[in-house]
């Protein structure tokens, strides 16, 4: 007769004593051997791929923006709000995703401005924030009482979940960043509720949550504190409960701060579309969820370019569905209060993720999948804290076996031309399955974890055999060295740049390599790492009527026509639009633009530079206010003096002295900066309106009888005020709370499923 192994909840103590000294030793050592296996496991995907965690995104947007902000903090402008040398991507406050607030991410920017290569900085950083989503894990599941080895299992695992590694560690790192925070706030906020923790250490997790600004997030903080909510007030907690609601209350005042001004912008970008649409773009099915353990399941999704994900972006962990037979799921059962918050996340995050594809500020549900892993994995770890069953061998073998048959059919039915990798991750689940269930059934846990993990390491090398690179995202392959495109752009292309081509038609005709495309062209963020102005940059929000004239799109590719309208005539005094943008430099791509077309320049411009593929155009005639955005004056206005003026916040305004010399009438600037909502100007102390040109940069029309005097012209981010009296009062109530609320249980350092029992 078989026995069943079951064991006790891990590291129960009848004694209400703080733990021995050696045991939090122990702890201390096995966390930092979680930091050590993940950081280390985070460099497997550079052995076929080195650029890996300088691809997409963060090759064209996150890392030269991020070295770009590094060199403006390191002189003195933090925070950077606005960069209007950006452009369409300068609008810093309402990008909110490169969390300019958060002290953290100020940090990675003066060390990404310091490191001599992008792709170097890119690992620094994505491995620095996988360890802190490791270490978030490990602690929040020791929080739900799960004993050391299976909340380390578990926390080696997570950061290395498909769409973890392969979307937000490989390309959306603001995704990355934010997530890694997460368990964080709730390990933190759960124990301040219980007594183990002052308030003031949840709430500065929360602020570097929120702080980070990608929304996801926000949303994964959110209902963290519902989740929390839920079980405190249905285990009749009522002091846990308020500490929780106001700890969400002072978060909830951060918000303002990073996201008023992306809401007070969006009326004249792309974000102002806020229907909700389902076109199935990136919306995985119950399929997918049912294979999130099979390593090589490629979800069939619409995605970029077509349908079938490249990656197994659905992926989990391989242990998590093969070892749900062999698990002691009366655990749940027994403390099924204490998992209410984990139960409550893990299931909205499914529905999510099961939803449409776009939802207000939210689109692409599968996003939402590594906030439901997160939560499923805190109960996984509290339920193989007790070990494997060693009952019923037989009908659990075969559960397992037909657990693991069924993720490798789903995954060759997704992509049957696959089918020898799908054959060897089934192969390989199913022998690691084997090893663990006969080597630990009697075993201790400790073994059983150092199994796991070592399978986590496997499989990992397996599937980055089958998937080194994301293919489903853009493949750029960006130069890296700073040094390099300095040298090869900066002096080549002088002043504020304008740049005329197209991002497919370079792919197509030269390759998008460094000895491609990119002795040309950069497009993105890469021209401000390159120490070039330019009007092209990365943006995640548009500014419509500037986008519209030129046709870019928000990596700064154009069309044909754009080189038409940088020289039509504008209804200011027929200036060219080239004079009104205080364009210095005109780049062209000749497979958009006939050379017959380009042959003979405006006057004032010559050909600088000409071969088979680009055509470099430089301004003779010098700007008339080369300190100033200012570029235009109506006739007999005299500007007797025209200064940007530089703030500390790295916002930047203008003053402009002037004359009116000729007859009464209407006297008008414009000025090469678009109008982002928050512009205002005075004339004379006097407000006047701010006004947008067709193209959609700054005018200003001077009131009338008014001869002579001066303009200032001011920016601030939409809701400024507001959001910094409101993370004020944020932090002010998370001050009364931390003085407050008293540690009412100074044993508390254990787990409150270490002390009781539900």
């Amino acid at each position: 007769m078989t026995t069943t192994t079951t064991t006790a909840a891990p590291d129960v103590r009848p004694d209400a004593t703080p733990p021995p000294r050696h045991q939090r030793a122990t702890g201390f050592w096995v966390a930092t051997g979680v930091c050590v296996v993940v950081a280390a496991l985070a460099q497997l995907p550079l052995i076929r791929n080195r650029i890996f965690y300088f691809w997409d995104d963060s090759a064209a947007q996150f890392l030269p923006m991020w070295h770009r902000l590094g060199e403006r903090i390191a002189q003195g402008q933090w925070p950077p709000l606005l960069d209007v040398d950006l452009w369409l991507g300068g609008n810093l406050a309402a990008e909110a995703l490169f969390g300019i607030y958060n002290p953290v991410n100020v940090a990675n920017f003066l060390v990404v401005a310091a490191l001599p290569d992008l792709a170097v900085a890119a690992v620094l950083v994505k491995t620095e924030f996988l360890v802190l989503l490791a270490l978030g894990m490990y602690l929040l599941c020791r929080e739900y009482g799960a004993a050391r080895p299976a909340a380390a299992t578990l926390a080696v695992a997570l950061p290395f979940a498909g769409y973890v590694l392969y979307f937000d560690a490989g390309s959306w790192a603001s995704g990355l960043i934010a997530f890694a925070w997460v368990p964080h706030v709730w390990w933190t906020t759960r124990r301040a509720a219980r007594g183990g923790l002052n308030p003031l250490w949840a709430f500065g997790a929360a602020a570097l949550a929120v702080t980070a600004g990608n929304p996801y997030g926000m949303l994964g903080v959110a209902v963290v504190y519902l989740g929390l909510l839920v079980e405190f007030t249905v285990r009749r907690r009522r002091r846990g409960a308020a500490v929780v609601l106001g700890l969400g209350a002072c978060a909830a005042l951060l918000v303002p701060l990073v996201f008023l001004p992306l809401l007070g912008s969006s009326s004249v970008t792309w974000r102002s579309d806020t229907a909700v649409v389902n076109d199935g773009f990136l919306v995985p099915g119950l399929t997918d969820l049912l294979a999130s353990s099979a390593p090589t399941h490629l979800p069939h999704v619409v995605v970029f370019g077509g349908t079938g994900l490249a990656v197994p972006a659905a992926y989990f962990a391989w242990f998590v569905l093969p070892l749900l037979p062999w698990l002691d799921w009366r655990v749940v059962r027994q403390r099924w209060r204490l998992l209410l918050a984990p139960l409550a996340v893990a299931a909205t995050f499914a529905v999510a993720a099961l939803g449409p594809s776009k939802l207000w500020l939210f689109r692409w549900p599968i996003r939402h999948l590594e906030y439901c892993f997160l939560a499923c994995a805190v109960v996984l770890a509290v339920v193989l804290s007790s070990g494997l069953r060693a009952d019923r061998v037989r009908s659990r073998t075969v559960a397992t076996v037909a657990i693991v048959a069924i993720g490798t059919y789903l995954a060759w039915s997704a992509t049957p031309d696959n089918w020898a990798w799908h054959l060897g991750g089934g192969l390989l689940v199913a022998v690691l399955a084997a090893v663990v269930i006969g080597w630990c059934r009697d075993a201790g846990r400790t073994r059983l974890a150092v199994l796991l993990c070592a399978g986590t390491a496997a499989v990992l090398g397996y599937q980055l055999a089958m998937a080194p690179k994301n293919t489903n995202v853009s493949q750029l392959y960006y130069p890296h060295s700073v040094a390099e495109l300095k040298d090869r752009f900066a002096d080549r292309y002088p002043g504020e740049v304008m740049q005329i081509a197209d991002l497919t038609t370079a792919d197509n005709t030269l390759g998008l390599h460094p000895d491609g495309a990119w002795r040309y062209f950069l497009f993105g963020n890469v021209y401000s790492a390159a120490g070039v102005e330019s009007l092209v940059s990365y943006t995640g929000l548009g500014f419509l009527d500037f986008i519209d004239t030129f046709c870019l799109d928000n990596s700064g590719s154009t069309c044909p026509e754009a080189w038409d309208a940088l020289w039509r005539p504008t209804g200011y005094g027929g200036a060219a639009l080239a004079d009104l943008l205080g364009v210095t430099t005109v780049v062209v791509q000749n497979a958009l633009v006939p050379e017959a077309r380009i042959a003979e320049p405006q006057a004032g411009w010559r050909v600088r530079e000409r071969d088979d593929v680009v055509t470099v155009l430089q301004r003779e005639t010098p700007l008339p206010w080369p300190d100033s955005t200012l570029t235009w004056a109506s006739p007999g206005l005299d500007v007797t003096g025209a200064a940007t003026v530089h703030r500390a916040t790295g916002a930047t305004g203008e003053t402009v002295t002037f004359t009116a010399t000729g007859s009464e009438g209407e006297h008008r600037l414009v000025f090469a900066r678009l109008a982002w909502p928050g512009y205002s100007a005075t004339v004379n102390g006097v407000e006047v309106p701010v006004e947008t040109t067709p193209a959609g940069l700054v005018t200003v029309e001077l009131p009338g009888g008014i001869r002579e005097g001066e303009l200032a012209l001011n920016w601030s981010p939409p809701g400024q005020t507001a959001g910094v009296l409101a993370a004020g009062l944020g932090v002010l109530g998370a001050l009364a709370l931390g003085v407050a609320v008293p540690r009412w249980d100074q044993t508390s350092r254990r787990s409150e499923a270490q002390r009781e029992s539900s």
